[in-house]
């Protein structure tokens, strides 16, 4: 059998709630508060079963920041997120349990650039993400697309992210297209299977459903 991971990307309050992510977030912000409170419970349901989970945070401080992300801030006129010791950095509706892994990103968008995380999972011998969390079309999707070009296979919980400025449904059929990923949602575990074993129709649940 595969073995899965479900990572959870960026669950911290400057991106899920109060008013930080509020201007950032321009959509309904009840499905933002939707979408957190389904990938906090995909944590809960993975723990159930046995699958391992990964928490991937951000860190947005300055120092953490390279020319050209600081660049882009002043020019655009933004404050950094998520920066360290802040109650805005701290998980959102999730708390990572003992031994779970957690990876800081320091100003960057791929958990593959962190220390730790790629090292991990191969360790593991984890060959199946799963992955959950903010934003869909920022962070979630520069993972994956790494973990695709790296030969992992990818499934998206569509009712546990959200986009930042694609349309959600934009974001998911790029996914799908691009990388294979397959869509489920969060309360269908048995669907988090295998996507290179046995071809088992309900992997192929599609954010319409």
């Amino acid at each position: 059998m595969t073995r899965t991971a479900l990572v959870v990307v960026d669950l911290q309050n400057d991106f899920c709630t109060g008013p930080v992510a509020t201007a950032r977030y321009r959509k309904d912000p009840a499905h933002l508060d939707a979408v957190t409170t389904n990938a906090a419970r995909a944590v809960d349901l993975a723990r159930e079963r046995g699958t391992e989970v990964v928490f991937v945070r951000f860190a947005g401080d300055v120092e953490h920041q390279g020319p050209s992300w600081r660049r882009r801030n002043e020019r655009g006129g933004r404050a950094p997120t998520c920066r360290e010791g802040t109650w805005g950095a701290r998980f959102h509706k999730v708390a990572p349990a003992p031994g779970e892994l957690v990876v800081t990103k320091h100003a960057c968008f791929d958990a593959f650039l962190t220390d730790g995380f790629e090292h991990h999972l191969r360790r593991r011998r984890i060959e199946h993400l799963v992955f959950a969390g903010v934003y869909a079309d920022v962070c979630v999707d520069s993972t994956a697309r790494t973990a695709f070009q790296k030969g992992w296979h990818i499934t998206l919980l569509v009712d546990s992210t959200t986009s930042l400025v694609q349309r959600d449904e934009d974001t998911v059929r790029f996914m799908a297209d691009l990388y294979g990923a397959r869509t489920t949602t969060h309360d269908r575990p048995d669907t988090w299977c295998d996507p290179a074993g046995r071809e088992d129709e309900r992997c192929s649940v599609r954010a319409s459903r």
